[in-house]
């Protein structure tokens, strides 16, 4: 079982719910927007999302684990307790290292910060940062993830990011799949020039 020392000082707080619920649109928009409005800054994002998340499979299957945070019982009884009782009936607290709600909303503000038609709105950034900050705070403060399931996620999320929009990362990935299969020609003509010229985008 997940325990850090930190975690017994971190109170549980119902309303932090609304941040952790909220996550699912926060990553739904920026997907969206960035599918529809920018290519190159879609197939970055969705380099890091789709491989962290396969990362994260693969570390469930290694190394099953768990945590015993949660309260077993409330003293208040409101909206908000409700949402939480709501999420840990869908949700166990089990395969939960690292946290994928911190991994991807750090993923998704660091794509509306490198996107072209986004980054020089402040109201997007900062407003992206505002959610994303409490997205991770909520993790722990409704119980839902260790402290170390956060800073694993942090730390994974800087790496793949770091991978993705600082090296050349996906020409690489690219490169890989096209041997994989032999033949690029599966692909469409234009899908294939489209990853390959976004993975040579993010070389330095």
């Amino acid at each position: 079982m997940i325990h850090f020392p930190l975690d017994d000082y971190i109170p549980f707080c119902e309303y932090f719910v609304i941040p952790y619920i909220l996550w699912f649109g926060y990553i739904a928009v920026v997907y969206l927007w960035l599918f529809f409005h920018d290519k190159s800054a879609f197939f970055k994002y969705i380099a890091v999302i789709y491989t962290g998340m396969t990362l994260f499979l693969i570390i469930s299957t290694i190394y099953p684990n768990g945590h015993l945070l949660r309260p077993t019982e409330f003293s208040r009884n409101n909206i908000f307790i409700r949402l939480v009782c709501f999420i840990y009936w869908a949700d166990t607290s089990t395969n939960i290292l690292p946290s994928i709600h911190v991994f991807n909303s750090i993923a998704a503000h660091v794509a509306v910060m490198n996107a072209p038609g986004l980054k020089n709105k402040k109201w997007a950034v900062r407003g992206s940062l505002i959610l994303c900050v409490s997205i991770i705070l909520s993790t722990m403060f409704i119980k839902q993830h260790s402290c170390i399931d956060v800073m694993l996620g942090i730390l994974l999320g800087i790496l793949m990011n770091y991978a993705v929009y600082r090296t050349s990362f996906l020409v690489k990935a690219h490169d890989f799949i096209g041997k994989l299969v032999r033949d690029n020609r599966d692909l469409s003509p234009s899908l294939s020039r489209d990853v390959h010229s976004t993975a040579k985008d993010a070389e330095i």
